[in-house]
């Protein structure tokens, strides 16, 4: 079952300079800064109410993020759903024909398990289903 939107993800060049609208403008917290090596990315969670907004910057060109930001820019890279059971979610979606990036869950940021659905499957968004314990 879909819980929630959990996140959204941002891709940007440098969190850092990022921060300064999010945390000094907007005055967001920031829970919180990590890498994520299994993406390539280093992430920020800022906390927006109910969902988080996470800063996905990239730590290397080969890194998913690096290439959205090359052919895209800087801006919404997907939405993340909590849910509960990301294996039986992963199979409900592919027996409704979704493609699916990820067969099987994979580690993300803050110890979730995570897998991403292909965005010609869902009208050209980047959809992430998103478990945490």
């Amino acid at each position: 079952m879909i819980k929630k939107i959990d996140h959204i993800g941002i891709a940007v060049r440098s969190i850092e300079d990022s921060l300064k609208f999010y945390v000094d403008i907007l005055q967001l917290p920031l829970l919180g800064i990590e890498t994520v090596e299994s993406e390539q990315v280093k992430v920020a969670f800022i906390s927006a109410g109910e969902t988080k907004l996470e800063l996905l910057e990239p730590m290397s060109e080969k890194s998913p993020v690096a290439a959205f930001l090359e052919r895209r820019g800087e801006g919404i890279h997907h939405v993340a759903l909590g849910v509960d059971s990301i294996e039986e979610r992963i199979k409900d979606m592919k027996e409704h024909g979704i493609k699916m990036i990820h067969e099987q869950p994979k580690p993300g940021a803050g110890g979730a398990q995570i897998a991403f659905m292909h965005p010609k499957s869902t009208g050209n968004v980047l959809v992430e289903l998103c478990e945490k314990k």
